[in-house]
């Protein structure tokens, strides 16, 4: 497998919302106004903006990414939901049942979510054809190893998501990215660390500890 390098990008806090929720606090019949296109193709960044609440405290400015949704998605990085005071439940995107809700706000109006908040798991897009090269499978988890501004990391668990609609790139949050981030252009390549297995990350951890060096 020859090393592919993959853009990475940084994710900060946003929400992704439903028809029926953006009615709600802006308006019937009302559109999201697109502003720019993002890095995946058919989604970008709308004008409106959301302040985002929970019980101990807010954010105000939070950006909406369309196209509308099924149901609303806010995600956060951990910082951010210790900081308004929800549990950080980490969980791929889409996947929001028995997840905590907050308060949305847009100027008087007010909307009470019931589920929705994530930490979105690390992942990344890419095409069919960027699987075959890289011989990776639809969500598989592999290792990712990044170079940037002398800070490199190898991070696990990190979600490949394939589809035709999608652009390579991989996805962290603003805690992830602070901790290597430094340069305009950060990238990544996949290390087939245990034959691709990142779950074995920690039996090879155990066994360093109890003074077994296994070859990897």
């Amino acid at each position: 497998m020859g090393s592919i390098k993959i853009p990475i990008e940084t994710s900060a806090r946003h929400i992704h919302i439903s028809r029926e929720d953006f009615e709600k606090l802006f308006g019937e019949r009302k559109e999201l106004t697109f502003v720019k296109e993002l890095s995946q193709p058919g989604q970008y960044l709308a004008k409106e903006r959301i302040t985002i609440a929970g019980p101990r405290g807010t954010f105000e400015n939070v950006a909406i990414l369309g196209p509308f949704r099924k149901e609303t998605q806010v995600e956060l990085s951990l910082t951010d939901t210790r900081k308004i005071g929800v549990p950080g439940v980490i969980r791929q995107s889409g996947d929001i049942a028995d997840t905590p809700g907050c308060r949305l706000i847009a100027g008087e109006n007010e909307l009470e979510i019931d589920r929705g908040v994530i930490v979105a798991k690390r992942h990344i897009h890419m095409t069919p054809g960027d699987a075959v090269k890289m011989r990776l499978k639809d969500n598989e988890e592999v290792f990712v190893i990044t170079q940037s501004f002398d800070r490199a990391l190898i991070y696990a668990n990190v979600v490949v998501r394939i589809s035709w609609d999608y652009q390579l790139s991989m996805h962290v949050d603003t805690d992830e990215a602070n901790a290597f981030a430094g340069d305009d252009n950060p990238h990544g390549v996949v290390l087939k660390l245990f034959g691709g297995d990142a779950y074995d990350l920690g039996k090879w951890a155990d066994e360093l500890l109890e003074g077994i060096n296994r070859t990897i």
